[in-house]
């Protein structure tokens, strides 16, 4: 199993001039991938400019949204063009995972209607494949990896209609092994070969008040799940320890990268996460 870092771009307080900084940190340690939250309504940063950001600064790691929330772009055919911009500019390390989204906070800052954002989500899937088979004047034509995420039937048979695979939240292994299964059953019945890649996101702090750093980060960033944000936090890695139980489990579970995300904005956790999976 593949295992990568996040990027802090969603981590209040952070110091966004720092990217660089975490990029060439985490592909000096040898994580697989860099990633990157989305949101409108937050203090984060935008996930396409930072991972922009961290291409420049890398020749050899990955570049991933974990997710994206593609309704909240509107057209299909811009969204393709920027994508497929960041993936040529990267010489192809880019995986561009999406999701629908659930916020409602996102969705009016935005101005799209939240009930309307399934199909808006098929729609734009349909303009992006064709800007990236080269049937448009848009370009560049450089297709990125596609994973889809979310749980609901829909957005399995997304994974396997237009994905090379399927993204999980941050729900723990258990839960990600069930959802696993369930891409599977969806790529098996849409005919696809082989198996699709699944890749998972964590959540880590390490060092002083980690536990309670990444409680406060958490509960504040999933507030709307209620109380299913308390089982987010609770999951938390914040020693050495759970980080090595927690990548045992998602490896047993099937997963095939596991992005750990950061609850803490200061790039030496880029030291301390690579030391604990020593």
């Amino acid at each position: 199993m593949d295992v990568g870092i996040g990027l802090p771009a969603a981590v209040a307080g952070t110091d966004f001039t720092t990217i660089p900084a975490w990029a060439t940190s985490a592909e000096d340690a040898g994580f697989s991938s860099l990633a990157v939250l989305d949101r409108i309504a937050y203090r984060n940063a935008d996930p396409l400019l930072c991972l922009a950001a961290a291409a420049g600064a890398t020749s050899r790691i990955g570049l991933t949204t974990a997710v994206l929330l593609a309704p909240l772009r509107h057209k299909g055919a811009l969204l393709a063009k920027q994508a497929a911009t960041l993936n040529a500019l990267s010489g192809g390390r880019f995986t561009l995972g999406l999701g629908v989204g659930g916020r409602a906070d996102d969705f009016e800052a935005a101005g799209v209607e939240q009930s309307k954002r399934g199909r808006i989500m098929d729609q734009m899937l349909e303009e992006a494949d064709a800007v990236w088979r080269g049937d448009t004047p848009i370009g560049p034509v450089s297709r990125p990896r596609v994973l889809l995420g979310g749980t609901a039937p829909a957005a399995f048979a997304r994974a396997a209609k237009w994905g090379e695979g399927w993204v999980s939240g941050g729900g723990g292994p258990v839960m990600f092994a069930a959802n696993a299964e369930q891409a599977r059953k969806a790529w098996a019945d849409a005919g696809r070969e082989g198996e699709p890649r699944l890749v998972a996101l964590h959540y880590f702090a390490l060092g002083d008040d980690a536990e309670q750093i990444a409680r406060s980060y958490i509960l504040d960033y999933y507030a709307f799940l209620g109380p299913f944000a308390e089982r987010v936090a609770d999951g938390a890695a914040t020693d050495p320890g759970r980080i090595k139980g927690v990548v045992r489990a998602f490896e047993d579970a099937g997963c095939d990268e596991l992005l750990l995300y950061p609850c803490r904005g200061d790039v030496a956790q880029v030291a301390l996460l690579a030391e604990a999976l020593r």
